[in-house]
């Protein structure tokens, strides 16, 4: 059998930049030392162009589903009014969430493959002014879709409603501008676009979200955010935080304040138009238009998606990830996020020519897109 350098392409977690790597096999240091206390609030605040915000950002250990959690423990008391937006698996996870958490669960889906209608969203608020909290996914890494979190979020009008967002796939990949867009809570993660192995959540929350941290009287302990917001103005996190985490963002932070954010969303949007040039060239077909196309992840139609995605990893050692819901078995999902480069979609593309047999043909139409576009 051969062996393969491994070619991870799947929507989290996500390849390493090999200084990240270097970063995590540094020797431990105390969570409680001066050292952490001097570092941690500072790389904090270092997050805080990529959610678009001033206000303070926490870090959970733990998954994206547990800023989630967060999110859910800390807004809704039970019988809380919460509308959740659905079209994908993760936007039907914040709906479960809110289950859990005995809220007065209102769901507003939409298609799998297409992206939250705004209109929709503000015909709903009129008929409901009761809502006191919606939850959506930002970028629905399920189906590779990136819904339009302006326009969701000036959807509200003069709604009293807060809007909490899943933002887990998308940053560090595309814009989030919190402050502006009248966002109220804003949860990342860190194996996504931010370069850095699983195990890290971080949140932050508007001053009239806050409020709810005072009146919320769902049971919380580990989730419980006052216990963040007290323990960060000491330089320190309330339990043992993931610290080799804490210092591979900071590698991370380096390489992407670098690049400069705005060319950072440029090359997401780039490899998201290469790759989905490339599929187009080989017959096969998108799962979502143009007009919701995540740049982070891509959903692409084929009645035996696993036995593909088996064959290939076989093959070539390159791993897709399945699709996801109704979705599972007849869609293959490629991440191009973080720690991505042309290369590396040219790479994901070959391997589909040589399985469809159509050499050159989606390499070429990315090469025409990477031409017109400089990474």
């Amino acid at each position: 059998m051969q062996h393969f350098k491994p070619e991870l392409r799947i929507p989290g977690p996500t390849p390493l930049p090999p200084r990240v790597l270097q970063r995590m096999a540094e020797p431990m240091i105390n969570h409680r030392g001066q050292a952490f206390k001097e570092k941690f609030p500072e790389i904090m605040k270092r997050l805080g162009p990529l959610f678009g915000t001033e206000n303070p950002i926490y870090m959970i250990t733990g998954s994206g589903t547990a800023g989630m959690e967060t999110a859910v423990s800390n807004l809704v008391s039970p019988q809380t009014p919460v509308l959740c937006l659905v079209g994908g698996f993760f936007g039907q996870r914040w709906a479960d969430l809110c289950r859990a958490y005995r809220a007065d669960l209102h769901v507003l889906e939409f298609p799998w493959g297409t992206g939250a209608d705004p209109q929709k969203v503000e015909d709903y608020l009129s008929g409901h002014p009761e809502i006191e909290i919606i939850f959506l996914v930002h970028n629905e890494s399920s189906t590779a879709v990136l819904n339009n979190l302006k326009e969701i979020s000036q959807a509200r009008g003069r709604h009293r409603a807060l809007l909490a967002v899943d933002a887990i796939s998308s940053l560090g990949g595309t814009p989030v501008d919190m402050d502006t867009w009248g966002l109220d809570v804003v949860i990342g993660a860190s194996q996504k676009c931010l370069m850095t192995p699983p195990g890290t959540v971080f949140i932050s929350i508007s001053q009239r979200a806050r409020s709810y941290l005072e009146k919320s009287s769902s049971s919380r302990y580990y989730f419980d955010l006052k216990k963040y917001e007290q323990f960060l103005e000491k330089g320190e996190a309330p339990f043992t935080p993931n610290v080799n985490n804490v210092f591979a963002l900071e590698c991370a932070l380096d390489l992407i304040e670098a690049e400069g954010l705005p060319n950072v969303f440029a090359r997401h949007l780039l490899l998201r138009d290469m790759f989905r040039a490339g599929v187009k060239a080989v017959g096969l077909e998108l799962l979502v238009a143009d007009r919701d196309a995540s740049p982070t992840v891509t959903g692409v139609k084929l009645s035996n998606a696993d036995q593909f995605r088996a064959r290939i990893k076989e093959l070539y050692g390159v791993e897709f990830a399945g699709g996801q819901g109704p979705q599972a078995g007849r869609t293959f999902r490629v991440g191009h996020m973080g720690y991505a480069t042309p290369l590396d979609v040219l790479t994901a593309l070959a391997v589909i020519e040589m399985d469809l047999e159509k050499a050159g043909q989606a390499t070429k139409a990315a090469e025409t897109v990477m031409i017109g576009r400089k990474p």
